[in-house]
This record gives C-alpha cells, sequence and structure tokens, in this order.
C-alpha cells in the first residue's frame, strides 16, 4: 500500500454546486519530494467569497485554472508513476477532502484510482494515543499555509512522526 497524503482548497462546502479550486498531494515516504499541484476552473457559478479567500485566489484567477478534466487525467496519471501498489488516500480531514477527490474522479473520468475508501490522519492519530482530544497537528513541521501541497506536505510529516516516533506499523 502507497499513502497518498492529499489536501484540498475549494469555493464552497460540496462538490458539484461549489467547485474544488486546487489539490496537492504528496507521495509518503521519507523522502517527501514526489508532489502533485493541480489548480481546476470552477465547474459551477456558484461559490462562497469567504471559501474562496482561505485559498488565496480570486474568482478571476480561477477562471484562468485548468480544466478540471484535464487536472484528474493529470493527477491520475502521477498516481499511476509513483504508486508500485495500491494507492490510499488519506487527509486531515478526509471527509471533506475525500468528497471532493472522489466526486471530481468519478465525474471527470469515470473511475477513482483510490478505489472508494479514504482514511483520516486525525482519527489515526486519537487512536494511536488513545485519547479522542488530542491533536495531531503539533507533529507537522511544514507550516500550514492553505498551500495544499505545504498543508499536505505537513500532514504527511506528522504521519512518518507517528510512525517513528509512536510506532505506528
Amino acid at each position: 500500500m502507497t499513502y497518498i497524503m492529499v489536501d484540498i482548497e475549494s469555493d464552497g462546502p460540496i462538490p458539484g454546486d461549489f467547485s474544488m479550486i486546487s489539490f496537492g498531494a504528496v507521495l509518503v515516504d521519507d523522502l517527501l519530494n514526489k508532489t502533485f499541484y493541480g489548480k481546476l476552473k470552477p465547474i459551477s457559478d456558484n461559490y462562497k467569497p469567504e471559501s474562496l479567500a482561505v485559498s488565496g485566489h480570486s474568482r478571476e484567477d480561477t477562471l484562468m485554472f485548468d480544466e478540471p478534466q484535464k487536472v484528474m487525467k493529470d493527477f491520475a496519471d502521477w498516481i499511476k508513476t509513483n504508486c508500485r501498489d495500491k494507492p490510499i488516500f488519506i487527509s486531515d480531514n478526509n471527509g471533506f477532502d475525500w468528497m471532493f477527490i472522489c466526486w471530481y474522479f468519478h465525474h471527470f473520468s469515470g473511475t477513482n484510482p483510490f478505489g472508494y475508501s479514504s482514511q483520516n490522519l486525525g482519527s489515526l492519530y486519537k487512536g494511536l494515543v488513545k485519547d479522542t482530544h488530542k491533536n495531531f497537528k503539533r507533529l507537522r513541521q511544514t507550516a500550514h499555509t492553505h498551500n495544499p501541497v505545504d498543508d499536505a506536505k505537513g500532514n504527511a510529516e506528522a504521519l512518518l512522526i507517528m510512525q517513528k516516533k509512536y510506532g505506528l506499523k
């Protein structure tokens, strides 16, 4: 199994009615040097300015981004190139990030290379330390900037620390 840490930015709360604006992915290994960054043109006229502001992009910026079909194809190709076995989707907030990635893959390419499952980094950490009130975010080394590659990398660093310091297999 190959873990791919993913983080997305959107202009609203759900895919379809709103758009995934960008996402980043990092192959989880000791180097963390295999990354993917996609910026996607909106698929809807709907957007929430406060949601879009988190991404650091204006609506005008996003209208110049790549077509979602191209970005999702490029991401699928990146996964195929970088994974020798089954890719496992993991993120800080998989309920949100997975919802967009899964929807976009199925909508724009007809299939999802991750299959039908995702994993949640926060829940994994809570189980590892046996405390539902604990948060893994202090384990990040890369600052959480809302650049999705930075955020995915910081989360991947946390996962590696869970493996090395806490004995996660």
